[in-house]
């Protein structure tokens, strides 16, 4: 069952000359947690505030949970869309204890007993009668979650919810805001253009750039089997290489030599294509079939970011991005040697 679909929908603002979303179509499944991943302005936000009912669609229609609240014979106002809302500066009252902010507007006849819950729920249980700048970032987060919780929501539509925690806590608070939708049975859309918190909270992920839908699968798929190049380059790094399709169509033809593909696509030989290979695709192994040196290196601790020097026969030169186990010894200007490793890589076709 969906508990969110969208079906071709687009949306333009007044004063512009494109869509800022397009020709949009998302089915979410009830119980899961979708992430819009993208750049500023590729309409990640539109599309949550068209969810939300902030926004009205030109064209297409929205349903949550099997009931159309938008399609051009149709309209039903955001509060009573049972969706939950969590903004990106929480929006919590500075005047009202943590009891009262997560209760507000909330008449039921069950008001104490479901306020409990969902205080227990988000482990704030001893902090009813705090104010929220008694608060830190991140139990102030979950007492924005706990409020669009409390009205048990059809959906949850959070908009960069850890854009305002530093690192550390951002790592722990996508474990801990995971946990509690998912304890808590919603389903939910969390707009982000970090790849790391999507990759980290999704159960699937919808690329979005300049309006339009680049890819959507799995953190995994995602990551693994970019589709495009926008897709390769913003989720994570990535190399990108141009080549030919092979006679066995599982490796691609390319300057640094026949590289294995488990991905194709289906893509015949002699085809035009291009390889998406991430850093941690090449291994340092002094029989490697490529051979650079380090132009710059970064230790991160888990490991060395390298920018490696490739020329190739003809004299001509390229960067390429590679990690390096971190106890590994290298300096600028070392000669080395990687082989490829057959995993990270994927097959894009040509544009």
């Amino acid at each position: 069952m969906f508990d969110i679909e969208l079906k071709a929908v687009s949306k333009k603002y007044a004063g512009t000359e494109e869509p800022a979303v397009k020709n949009l179509s998302l089915a979410v499944e009830k119980g899961s947690i979708v992430t819009l991943l993208g750049p500023s302005g590729c309409g990640k936000s539109t599309t949550l505030r068209l969810i939300a009912g902030f926004e009205r669609p030109d064209v297409g229609s929205i349903a949550l949970a099997g009931k159309v609240v938008s399609d051009s014979n149709t309209w039903i106002a955001p509060e009573k869309r049972g969706v939950g809302m969590v903004f990106q500066d929480y929006a919590l009252f500075p005047h009202l204890n943590i009891f009262k902010n997560i209760g507000f507007g909330y008449k039921a006849n069950d008001h104490n007993k479901r306020i409990t819950e969902v205080i227990e729920l988000v482990n704030l249980k001893g902090y009813e009668k705090r104010y929220p700048h008694e608060l830190s970032g991140g139990q102030q987060q979950r007492v924005a979650l706990a409020r669009a919780l409390t009205r048990k929501p059809v959906v949850v539509l959070l908009d960069e919810p850890f854009s305002n925690l530093d690192a550390d806590l951002r790592v722990h608070m996508r474990l801990e805001v995971k946990r509690i939708i998912k304890e808590s049975g919603a389903t939910a859309i969390f707009v982000s253009h970090d790849q790391k918190d999507a990759l980290a909270i999704s159960d699937s992920i919808v690329v979005m750039n300049e309006g339009v839908v680049q890819q959507m699968g799995t953190p995994r798929e995602i990551y693994q089997y970019p589709e495009n190049k926008f897709v390769a380059t913003f989720v994570g790094q990535s190399n990108i290489l141009e080549g030919k399709m092979a006679r066995d169509e599982e490796s691609v033809i390319t300057d640094l030599g026949i590289i294995p593909c488990s991905h194709t696509h289906g893509l015949k030989s002699g085809e035009e294509v291009y390889i998406s290979i991430r850093p941690d695709s090449f291994e340092m192994d002094p029989e490697g079939q490529i051979k650079g040196r380090i132009k710059e290196s970064t230790y991160t601790g888990e490991s060395i970011d390298a920018v490696v020097e490739i020329v190739f026969d003809n004299g001509t030169r390229r960067d390429l991005l590679t990690h390096i186990h971190p106890e590994k010894e290298v300096k600028i200007g070392d000669l080395v040697r990687f082989k490829v490793l057959p995993h990270f890589i994927a097959v894009i076709r040509h544009d």
